[in-house]
């Protein structure tokens, strides 16, 4: 590897804690103003929304700009932003708006620099395969260690501190980070080209994805999750507290136990996949996340709320894994694209929803949101069992091989024509 990908990688791994840190302060620095779930449900949707809105937008623009440069800024921006509720928070003066606003534009900067590093690291290693699936998986790794596993307690634990101190600690983050990014080699900036536009190639992956039931069931199942895990982060850290007795830094151990089985979920993925097949898997990891969800609602203490959510991370990861892999099998180079873009476009738009439903659910009672995403989790199971079969699942992939080659993948030409009439 390359002695830049190192300090990328130690760039994002910093930024990541950083990103822990915060996921496990926002919701209960907003628990420290108000006990009002709509409220709550506010602030973790606005971390949702620029992705929603801007996500098309600000892929173009990065394939516009310098992508060293927009990571560099896009940390720097989140450096002075974090600032803002920080000194608010020593003021005295923090408030439900301030947080759902930082929130918002945390998750803008998080577009702009997700979106360049991604495209930067293909230049970086000479667009070398190995090189780069090798680099993907420690990056992955990382992120997933230090934003699930240390950056919640570390974020808890600050907050004990005083309400500003985890607050200042991502900012921390994000300014080595910066200082990190801005040390790479830099890139020959992407030379512009006559292409369609934006509309009418997003409108094509669109219609590529609805036309084709495979992946219309793949579409669908990070939809109807982002609504049932919204519906069940914006109340859990109010659920942890009333229902559970769990203080600050037992949420953070909470969080930890759920990206625990996410882990053990993506390691086993491959082997549940190769023997029940890749939509029977899919299947069974549907009904595994809803079962899970019902458990934690029904929890009696911390420790079976903690296992519960170890399940359901361990069936989000399983998934995780298998559902892009096989998205990957089946769509021509091409749309790979768009169709991708259509399905995080779909998952997004589901979130907010997801948030203010558990936020209105839970003015009845704390354990209906968690009831009625357990429900939505069950009910996919019956639409990924239709959609996503094994039966299907095999068609595609025999729509998408070559004539005389069933075990390669289709030319693009075949693969666009042959996949859409998988039913």
């Amino acid at each position: 590897m390359p002695a830049g990908f190192g300090r990328l990688w130690t760039a994002q791994t910093i930024s990541s804690l950083g990103d822990g840190v915060t996921h496990a302060a926002l919701p209960l620095l907003a628990l420290t103003l108000t006990r009002d779930p709509m409220a709550l449900a506010v602030v973790t949707a606005a971390g949702t929304l620029p992705w929603l809105l801007f996500g098309v937008l600000g892929g173009a623009l990065v394939d516009r700009w310098d992508r060293r440069r927009t990571m560099c800024f896009a940390d720097a921006a989140r450096v002075v932003l974090l600032g803002i509720p920080a000194a608010a928070a020593v003021l005295d003066v923090l408030s439900i708006p301030l947080l759902a606003a930082v929130a918002f534009l945390l998750g803008l900067g998080g577009l702009f620099f997700d979106t360049a590093a991604t495209a930067y690291l293909p230049d970086l290693l000479a667009r070398d395969p190995a090189l780069l699936e090798r680099a993907n998986s420690r990056l992955r790794s990382a992120q997933t260690a230090m934003s699930g596993f240390a950056g919640p307690p570390a974020g808890s634990a600050l907050l004990a501190l005083g309400r500003a101190v985890p607050l200042f600690a991502d900012a921390v983050s994000f300014l080595l980070s910066a200082l990190l990014v801005r040390t790479l080699p830099a890139m020959p900036r992407p030379v512009p080209e006559v292409r369609e536009s934006l509309l009418r190639q997003a409108r094509a992956g669109a219609a590529y994805v609805f036309r084709d039931r495979v992946l219309l069931g793949l579409a669908l199942r990070p939809a109807v999750g982002n609504v049932a895990f919204l519906a069940v982060e914006t109340v859990l850290a109010l659920f942890a507290h009333e229902r559970l007795g769990i203080d600050t830094y037992g949420f953070g151990l909470l969080l930890t136990a759920e990206a625990t089985g996410g882990l053990l979920g993506a390691g086993i993925a491959s082997g549940l996949g190769r023997r029940l097949g890749t939509g029977t898997a899919l299947t069974c990891t549907a009904a595994i996340e809803g079962l899970a969800i019902l458990g934690l609602a029904a929890a009696p203490n911390p420790y079976v709320a903690g296992s519960a959510l170890a399940v359901c991370g361990a069936g989000m990861g399983a998934t995780m894994v298998l559902a892009p892999s096989l998205r990957q099998a089946i769509v021509p180079a091409h749309l790979m694209g768009r169709v991708a873009s259509t399905s995080r476009m779909l998952a997004m738009c589901a979130a907010p929803i997801g948030a203010f439903l558990g936020g209105w659910l839970a003015t009845a009672d704390i354990r209906t949101p968690l009831y009625a995403a357990a429900v939505l989790l069950l009910a996919m199971t019956a639409v990924t069992a239709s959609l996503t079969s094994n039966r299907r699942v095999e068609a595609a992939l025999r729509a998408a091989a070559p004539a005389g080659d069933p075990a390669q993948p289709a030319s693009v030409n075949s693969a666009q024509e042959n996949a859409p009439d998988v039913r």
